[in-house]
């Protein structure tokens, strides 16, 4: 059986969908999934066994000039065009994924209109199931291919399907080493800069040595500005998707904020403690063995804002993370490792 997955972004939600491949693979025998993915993000559907093909696509540069980029939108629904599916799933549920579902040969599917973020994206398909809202997006998404392919979902076992075996050891990191992710897209996301201080600190007098990537220069800033006490505490180069996934796979341990990249540390199973305070750990925390996702407990949290509109007095930027101190995910951290 051949599927064709459209799951375009972001780097959370592409891997949020890899446990429903692996649920599909164990479930039906000879299985297997071309993905249609945003370039920037499509090393992660090559980390599963089950996707033999990946088509790039580049939306996101695409709708800034469309008309510029006409000739490559062809050749992309073109490839899309190339193979026949026994089904095409639509894992995303938004128009821009609908429109590249209907260039695809085969049977269109995916959430229907009560159930999709974007309703009208429903009119794209040939079959439609209903999942219902409120749940994890892991879980929505597993719901949606069990339904369509036709098995019994096992809801306790999850996994993204990445085998360490196929990851190296990487080159240079002095082991034990721990990963901390402090970068994220939303400004209400960051941890206080003076916990992610206390934290390095807490983990080089602990005999770990802190490793720090970073995605663009303000995090290349501050990667820089919390390695700066100690000699232990080292700023990552920066690398792909696929060597930071290596990264991540042999790390001793992970602490990160909301983001793409604590959520590939799920993915990894490597000891996870995820912290949570404008946005939700109920319906997009991190999951998987060896992992806390900490919501904030602040009468405002979560608010779901990208800017703080709190005017209350705290000791932190941001408040609500006040109580998510230094020690408190320092000890949450060492429980998960050992």
């Amino acid at each position: 059986m051949k599927v064709l997955v459209i799951k375009t972004s972001s780097l959370g939600d592409v891997i949020h969908t890899l446990p429903a491949l692996t649920d599909a693979a164990k479930a039906i025998d000879n299985i297997s999934f071309d993905w249609v993915v945003e370039d920037s993000f499509q090393d992660i559907p090559r980390l599963h066994p089950s996707v033999d093909r990946v088509i790039p696509v580049s939306i996101r540069r695409w709708r800034k000039n469309p008309w510029a980029s006409r000739a490559e939108i062809r050749a992309a629904i073109k490839t899309i065009q190339q193979e026949p599916y026994d089904l095409v799933i639509d894992a995303q549920g938004l128009i821009k994924s609908a429109f590249l579902t209907r260039f695809a040969n085969g049977k269109r599917c995916g959430l229907s209109k009560t159930s999709c973020r974007e309703p009208l994206a429903s009119m794209a398909y040939q079959e439609t199931v209903d999942v219902a809202k409120g749940q994890h997006a892991i879980a929505r998404v597993r719901q949606l291919f069990a339904q369509l392919l036709g098995y019994d979902l096992v809801v306790d076992e999850l996994s993204y399907g990445l085998d360490k075996t196929n990851f190296k050891r990487p080159v240079g990191l002095e082991k034990p080493y721990l990963v901390f992710l402090h970068g994220t897209t939303w400004e209400s996301k960051h941890w206080p800069e003076a916990y992610w201080k206390e934290l390095v600190s807490l983990a080089v007098d602990a005999g770990f040595n802190v490793y720090i990537p970073w995605g663009n220069e303000q995090e290349k800033q501050r990667a820089d500005m919390l390695c700066q006490a100690s000699s232990s505490a080292h700023v990552l180069p920066r690398s792909s998707i696929k060597n930071l996934t290596a990264v991540l796979m042999h790390a001793q341990g992970v602490v990160g904020v909301d983001s793409g990249l604590a959520h590939l540390a799920a993915a990894c199973g490597t000891p996870l403690v995820s912290l949570y305070g404008s946005t939700s750990a109920k319906l997009t925390g991190t999951m998987g063995d060896k992992n806390k996702a900490l919501q904030a407990k602040f009468d405002c949290s979560p608010c779901l804002k990208k800017e703080c509109v709190y005017v209350g007095e705290s000791s932190v930027k941001f408040a609500c993370y006040e109580k998510l101190s230094a020690t408190y995910v320092w000890n949450k951290l060492e429980s998960l490792m050992s």
